[in-house]
């Protein structure tokens, strides 16, 4: 078992310290190094002893030569902590190994997870197990226990019990509770959900709230329950007023909420110059939103916004690691801590071109060292997906009058439909046929959506925020095409048009994921809207529309496994059919 992530062995701790005491040599020096002290909010010069996965010693000493040691000249350049993303959406395409593995080469060495599709796809035992695999990767990977699935679903009391929260929550790599997208129903009457809120305060893990456009007076509540992050600011004057009322608060930069540079600016109006209580985050940004970086990428935006260098970069790392508390282990340059390291060429340029995570190097003078081969997705029954079953043409009729028209990528509000749509194809240009079925073929929701495309005729996707199937097209023939395509590749997204299949991403890691490089995925994912765009689809990013459909933590209707939603009320419109 990887234990670096929790603790070390009595035998390695007397190791680490017979190395100090010079018994032991060490894995690598770091000779003349400039580091950011995250304490003192200094930069320092020292030797920084490494040993195995741990830094055991920083300061003027230099242990005696020993050809078992690497030494390593500093001269020139800068050492920060390895980054910390403190919100992470592992499955938005790629995956957790394949994700990890990228953010390494950009200096993102520590994760926290979001476990949401993991309910969803395994048992707790395979879960658990799947969390241990994980860490063959350098980096540090922790985890969120979640309270609330996100959507509505046929059995939500089955969805997690209190013995699998219990668990989830006793587990070391857990860290967090939340994120908490269901809390109306918290504060309402959910006593389930704060019982589970208050066992993570017992285990002292923080909890993370979700609080778009929140009022001071829902804050102050969540916060009496509570919760102790936040990472929906979406205005300086947000931002202050979390900070106010004691939130640890992320500033958010990702694809569906680029949000960072505005906050920024409109905090100097706000005369936040403390940065204690901030971090900042990606929140699971799409594949290509990656290409500028991640955690890097936020550090050069604070940087270009007249941030105080070792405030961004402790924005990044300590103050991250105090929150969840484990700082102990990660976030800082000293003695005890994981040698998760990043060597920059200059304190403004925080993309580094030499990474150590555990104690190895993966990237040196700009060049990836070599990782681990892929990751065994079938030993954990996320294999591709094996569908036995088949469309009918009783499937694709669609006869409820209330449709769901696209605000932006993620909003719908309800319209009635008023088209024709008796025949294979639908009836005005911005409409479409829409349909959510369940992954094992028992129910379906049909509907129309209005605003997706123009011309478009099908497109199936097995990437959904319950793992059910998605269907969105003007032709009916179109969506089945593309629904077998996608039957024959083991999950994905299918687009068919006019007869043909005009492109496919392959999604083998149980429907809901690739195992291709990140390069690869980008491409993919470039192709997807590229195409939709041709098409007719009018915003910036179809992935999160097609994550977020059945999501009810978004206003203002939602088809979900229940049938079609009314978010605020939390009514069924339209229930869902058995087939």
């Amino acid at each position: 078992m990887n234990e670096h992530r929790y603790r070390w062995r009595n035998r390695q701790l007397r190791e680490h310290v017979a190395v100090v005491d010079g018994a032991h040599a060490p894995s690598i020096v770091l000779t003349n190094a400039t580091y950011l002290n995250v304490y003192l909010k200094q930069w320092m010069e020292a030797n920084i002893w490494i040993y195995d996965d741990r830094i055991v010693y920083v300061g003027d000493a230099l242990p005696e030569s020993d050809e078992a040691t690497e030494v390593v000249d500093c001269t020139g350049q800068y050492l920060v902590p390895g980054y910390i993303e403190p919100h992470a959406h592992p499955f938005q395409l790629y995956n957790p190994h394949r994700l990890a593995q990228y953010a390494l080469q950009t200096g993102t060495t520590t994760l926290i997870n979001d476990n949401l599709v993991l309910l969803f796809l395994l048992h707790k035992k395979k879960a658990f197990s799947l969390l241990e695999d994980l860490n063959d990767v350098p980096a540090s990977m922790y985890w969120w226990s979640r309270f609330d699935s996100q959507s509505a679903l046929q059995r939500e009391d089955h969805f997690l019990s209190d013995e699998d929260v219990q668990d989830w929550l006793e587990h070391d790599a857990v860290i967090q509770g939340g994120e908490l997208t269901g809390w109306p129903s918290v504060l309402k009457d959910d006593d389930r959900v704060l019982h589970w809120m208050q066992e993570a305060k017992r285990k002292r893990k923080p909890i993370e709230g979700h609080f778009p456009g929140a009022s001071e007076k829902t804050l102050t509540k969540m916060k009496l329950l509570g919760t102790d992050s936040d990472h929906e600011s979406m205005t300086g004057e947000e931002v202050w007023n979390r900070i106010r009322l004691g939130y640890m608060t992320a500033l958010r930069y990702s694809s569906i909420r680029p949000d960072l540079p505005q906050l920024l600016k409109e905090m100097k109006d706000w005369n936040i110059r403390v940065y204690d209580r901030l971090m900042m985050t990606t929140d699971g940004a799409t594949p290509s939103f990656y290409e500028q970086g991640i955690m890097d990428r936020c550090i050069e935006i604070a940087l270009e916004n007249d941030v105080p260098d070792y405030e961004a970069y402790s924005m990044t790392s300590y103050n991250a690691a105090k929150h969840f508390g484990i700082d102990h282990r990660v976030g800082s340059i000293s003695p005890g801590c994981v040698a998760h390291i990043n060597i920059l060429s200059d304190k403004h340029t925080p993309t580094p071109t030499s990474v150590i995570a555990k104690g190895a190097w993966v990237k040196r003078d700009g060049q990836t060292v070599e990782q681990s081969n892929p990751f065994d997705w079938d030993k954990h029954d996320l294999s591709p997906l094996e569908i036995d079953w088949d469309l009918t043409e009783r499937d694709l009729q669609f006869s409820i009058p209330l449709g769901l028209e696209m605000v932006n990528e993620v909003i719908l509000k309800p319209y009635a439909v008023q088209s024709e749509r008796s025949g294979d194809r639908a009836g005005t240009e911005d409409e479409a046929f829409l349909m959510l079925m369940d992954r094992e073929g028992k129910w379906k929701v049909n509907s129309m959506i209005k605003g997706f495309t123009k011309t478009l005729g099908g497109l199936v996707s097995s990437y959904s925020n319950t793992g059910d199937f998605i269907f969105i097209g003007k032709n009916k023939p179109d969506m089945e095409m593309a629904f077998n395509r996608m039957k024959e590749i083991g999950g994905g997204i299918v687009l068919a048009h006019e007869g043909e299949i005009v492109y496919e991403l392959p999604l083998p890691v149980a429907g809901m994921m690739s195992d291709e490089e990140m390069g690869t995925i980008i491409s993919h994912e470039q192709q997807v809207k590229r195409i939709l765009g041709e098409h007719g689809y009018p915003f910036q990013d179809p992935i999160y529309t097609l994550l977020f459909l059945s999501s009810m933590h978004l206003p203002f209707i939602r088809i979900t496994p229940k049938g079609i939603m009314d978010v605020k009320k939390k009514e069924v419109l339209f229930p869902a059919i058995m087939r």
